[in-house]
């Protein structure tokens, strides 16, 4: 607090600039402030929030604190305006909390008629002439229930900024509009349920809530119009009192049957976290709100993509294969099998001759497990995690250059960024919510963006910069760059002298990529590479607060070069001082939800956890005293040669946790013969997948809502998540059957809660030594380092870099190109990535037929002039064959793409069709992650054009209505409207201001 403002005679504490509304607020006034959302700021349309500053009447949350401020809340003045200003909202919204959906506990209409004990409206409620739209799958909007607060409308324009929302002020009946006046269902809509969450009444409600929440709000509608008019019956004569209390009476009511239970996202990486609402296994709805990395932001699957959790398709019983069929087990037979199979296994061949992989989706806990599984129980380093798949040559490079392999710093710092670039990653459908921060910074704050990229999607489109570079060519530029800052003269030499090692063998590295050669490989023009060398040196400026955020992901990471292209971009950003302070580094976007957790929490084949090496001495003596046992120092094998290791016949079992492995690992027909191959194969999962028909035996897991334990997220926060339901059937959260198997195998562990797991974990690892579930509870959360005091570190390397000098390593990566470019039979580049519905190959997302509904099934993106070259027509079949096998695809026409690329989207129906079954075995050199963007391709057509594989109501066809947000300055603009108050007779004198309130016709049905 840095001044003091005066509050109804009491000096209170405050800070200058801020929203005077926060400092009433945490002074425990009791304000009515029916608009005003501290994540959304002031929006300034309700008026209930008035106060008087210096002797003149203001809202609150639209003024900022100066200090010395005289603000009293309970003059006259104030009181009688606040009751007019809300007087009027209640004309546009019809009570009937004791049969509403929404009376529960959090509505904001309801507890600020109670706040301010409202008897009767003076404005009766007039009906609007809307028809409720309910054609979005996820939601409805009622514009009879709309108070017009504009919530929605900024969140929308300004927090999510997907632009859609607007209010029509100069309408005689103002209502809010998607994308000025379509359907929900055919606008730009993109479900992300901002909107639903901030609504502060009914207007806007997850139809999974409607006649389910409460004790009267299943009834048929007819009789639910007639209980609606009873209770608005009775108000007339007992005023709102008795039916508020009624209403709160029901609303107590339902919390003995609603569950409301905090949990984390199990989808991206970005780590949402939220309560979900479960009425016995149905589930109500998602509440985000003190999330730390999201706040009230979601993104559709976040919000409204769990039905797959009660999915009829759900396994409930362990499965073990009987010749070509699978017959239901009790755990204990299954178990059995797996610990005579693997017991007889190891003797025969060694304990090499198994392998173990860990789930992205899983817990650390889970993880942690795993990879003790394999260590301890069974002796082998044989445990990798699919980080394989995308994110360790991020690591890698960050491990070469700076010492941790994880973002630099929080969402935070990306907001606070002067500069954000991001390289090879469609952030704004693969990390939706952490998109919306980049997006707000550019929009609101006037933020650089650069994005480069092969295909020009939402952040491409809005950035300062789009750059298109040739396939794989990301390091030739990235070198080309830093080198053409350091001949300027323009680096941060003091960082540079201070803070980092190996300058001199890095310039020397550097000397064939000069701005021409790298036009010539990249396709991109030299003057434009000299201009971005000296975009991201100014916004390197240190006078200024922020710096430079690099955001990459698997456009980087899936090439055979892509260590060394992560190290390129950790290298600009040392040569540039841009480590060590807020809102600057690094930050390569983790894929999965937990895929930073796993490979933290050790299971990776070289790693113990928190990156222990396996082949420190020291490190091995540490956990073999723990686990009673021997730690080997030979590293194991990876996910991809295990795949390598079963074809040959090294490799005999594999136990695979929550892995689609069949279609997300690269050349996929290559994989299926290496599963045929192993002589015992393991399945963990929540469904039978396309990999579960190879497996001998199928164990039945829990997903998140089933689950306690912790995920760690991009920025490396570990998160608490709860269990929001029982396991279904006889299925079981992966640790529980970890260690029944482990136990089977004659381990003797005795956990009885992931707390213990954590406990163990953490006690091992200096990593996150001060990790326990009592600083993880609620909302908290801890983002490691951790130390053993509990002090954790959002923003690394402001003293020192992870090596023993402290100081920073340049690293002199070298350019690998492509291994499949183009040629005369495969003349086209194949692209592939996630879309904003789904979920990589689509296991969960297509179980919710809002989602399938919107993106149905997987399709190939062709630029209108090859799909005019090749008689190629939206919705026309067509074949896709590499060297490595073929797909048959729609074809969706879009200038997305470049004329020479295609894009696959990941997620498919049928197995038949992943995209994957293109790819081939490149990998990185340092990390063997599969290229999967190094894929060349030939098109076939097949057919003529039939439906579009995009249906027309998808919002990708639509187009939205950006403003500046709600703009309210056009509600004040309307010749009917005057500040509350001014109809009433508040001055000493008895005069009479006069005006007339919003929607004359209220005022006409209420007076004054």
């Amino acid at each position: 607090m840095d001044t003091h403002i005066t509050l109804n005679g009491t000096p209170t504490p405050a800070r200058t600039g801020e929203p005077l509304v926060d400092a009433l607020n945490r002074a425990q006034l009791e304000l009515p402030q029916v608009c005003y959302h501290p994540q959304l700021g002031p929006i300034q349309t309700c008026d209930t929030c008035i106060v008087e500053v210096d002797g003149q009447l203001t809202r609150a949350c639209g003024t900022p604190v100066r200090a010395g401020m005289q603000v009293r809340t309970e003059v006259n003045a104030a009181r009688r305006a606040r009751e007019d200003a809300f007087d009027r909202l209640l004309a546009h919204h019809e009570l009937y909390c004791t049969v509403c959906d929404n009376n529960n506990g959090n509505c904001t209409v309801h507890n600020t008629t109670a706040l301010m004990r409202v008897q009767h409206q003076t404005r009766p409620f007039q009906p609007k002439p809307y028809a409720v739209d309910d054609t979005n799958p996820f939601y409805r909007y009622d514009p009879d229930q709309c108070i017009l607060c504009g919530r929605c409308v900024e969140a929308c324009q300004n927090l999510q900024v997907n632009e859609t929302l607007s209010i029509n002020w100069e309408s005689a009946h103002p209502r809010v509009l998607w994308d000025g006046g379509r359907d929900i269902g055919e606008s730009s809509c993109v479900s992300c349920g901002h909107c639903v969450t901030v609504c502060p009444c009914n207007a806007l409600q997850e139809k999974s809530m409607l006649g389910e929440a409460g004790l009267f709000t299943g009834i048929p509608l007819p009789m639910f119009q007639g209980a609606v008019n009873v209770v608005k019956s009775v108000e007339p004569s007992v005023g709102y009192g008795p039916i508020l209390q009624v209403s709160e009476v029901e609303a107590a009511a339902r919390e003995g049957f609603i569950r409301k239970t905090k949990t984390v996202c199990t989808y991206c990486g970005v780590g949402c976290s939220f309560d979900v609402w479960t009425r016995d296994r149905h589930i109500l709805k998602v509440e985000p709100g003190p999330g730390p990395a999201n706040g009230v932001s979601t993104c559709v699957k976040g919000k409204f993509a769990w039905d797959y959790v009660n999915s009829g398709e759900r396994l409930t019983t362990p499965l073990i294969r009987d010749g070509e069929r699978f017959r239901e087990a009790t755990w204990d037979e299954a178990t059995a099998l797996i610990a005579r199979r693997f017991t007889d296994l190891r003797a025969a061949h060694g304990p090499d001759a198994l392998g173990f992989i860990a789930s992205s989706k899983c817990t650390n806990e889970e993880a942690y497990l795993v990879q003790k599984l394999a260590r301890q129980v069974i002796g082998t380093n044989n445990v990798d995690n699919c980080s394989r798949y995308c994110q360790s040559p991020a690591t890698m490079g960050l491990w070469r250059t700076v010492g941790y392999g994880g973002d630099s710093g929080t969402i935070h710092d990306i907001e606070l960024a002067r500069l954000v670039i991001t390289v090879g990653s469609n952030a704004a459908e693969s990390h939706p919510v952490l998109a919306t921060r980049v997006k707000r910074a550019h929009k609101r704050r006037g933020q650089g963006l650069v994005v480069v990229d092969l295909r020009e999607h939402e952040l491409a489109r809005r950035a300062d910069v789009f750059l298109r570079p040739r396939a794989g060519t990301d390091f030739v530029w990235l070198s080309a760059v830093t080198k053409y800052i350091l001949d300027a003269g323009l680096a941060a030499h003091d960082f540079l002298q201070d803070r980092v090692n190996g300058l001199d063998e890095y310039r020397a590295s550097l000397t064939a990529f000069t701005l021409e050669y790298a036009e010539a490989v990249t396709g991109l023009r030299a003057p434009d590479l000299r201009a971005l060398a000296h975009r991201i040196v100014d916004a390197s400026d240190g006078r200024a607060p922020g710096g430079v955020c690099i955001l990459w992901a698997m456009g980087v990471t899936q090439q055979v070069g892509g260590s060394e292209t992560s190290a390129a971009i950790s290298n600009l950003l040392l040569v540039t001082g841009n480590y060590g302070r807020p809102g600057m580094g690094a930050y390569p976007l983790r894929g999965h939800n937990n895929v930073q957790g796993a490979s933290d929490f050790g299971a990776m084949p070289d790693r113990l956890p928190g990156y222990q090496q396996v082949s420190d001495p020291d490190v091995r003596a540490k956990f073999s005293v723990a686990w009673d046992c021997e730690i080997r120092p030979e590293a194991g094998l990876n996910n991809t040669t295990m795949v390598a290791a079963a074809l040959d016949g090294t490799l005999k079992a594999l136990y695979l946790s929550g892995e689609e492995m069949g279609l997300t690992d690269a050349n996929a027909d290559h994989v299926a013969r290496a599963h045929e191959a192993l002589e015992f194969f393991v399945v963990q999962d929540v469904f039978f997948t396309h990999t579960a028909r190879y497996a001998d035996v199928v164990l039945p897991a829990s997903p998140s809502l089933e689950k306690d334990g912790t995920f760690t997220n991009t920025e490396r926060r570990i998160q608490r998540l709860h269990a929001a339901l029982p396991p279904l059937g006889d299925s079981l959260p992966d640790w529980m059957i970890l260690q029944r198997v482990a136990n089977a195998l004659g381990a003797g562990w005795t956990y009885t809660h992931p707390a213990d797991i954590m406990h163990e974990a953490a006690s091992l690892t200096p990593l996150f030594a001060g990790v326990t579930y009592d600083r993880l509870d609620g909302y908290r959360s801890l983002v490691w380092p951790v130390n053993a005091d509990g002090t954790d570190t959002p923003l690394l390397y402001t003293e020192r870099f992870n090596f023993p000098d402290g100081r920073a390593r340049l690293y002199p990566a070298q350019y690998l190109p492509r291994v499949e470019a183009p040629d005369a039979q495969y003349d086209l580049h194949l692209n592939s990535g996630r879309m904003l519905e789904h979920f990589h190959e689509g296991n969960m997302t297509f179980r919710v037929p809002g989602i399938a509904a919107q993106v149905p099934d997987a399709f190939v993106e062709v630029h209108p002039d090859l799909a005019r070259e090749r008689g190629v027509e939206d919705g026309a079949y067509v074949r896709l064959v590499s060297r490595h096998g073929a797909v048959r695809l729609r074809a969706l026409v879009t200038d997305r793409v470049a004329p020479g690329e295609l894009y696959v989207p990941m997620n498919a129906r049928r197995a038949e069709d992943a995209v994957n079954r293109l790819t081939g075995a490149q990998a990185d050199a340092a990390t063997c992650t599969p290229a999967y963007k190094d894929t060349a391709v030939r098109l076939e057509v097949l057919g003529t054009a039939g439906a579009s594989p995009l249906p027309r109501t998808n919002h990708r066809y639509a187009h939205p209505t950006p403003q500046r947000g709600v703009e309210v300055e056009r509600k004040w603009a309307r010749p009917d409207y005057a500040f509350p108050g001014s109809t009433l007779n508040l001055a000493d004198d008895g005069t009479v201001m006069t005006g007339a309130s919003l929607n004359a016709r209220t005022d006409r049905l209420g007076g004054d």
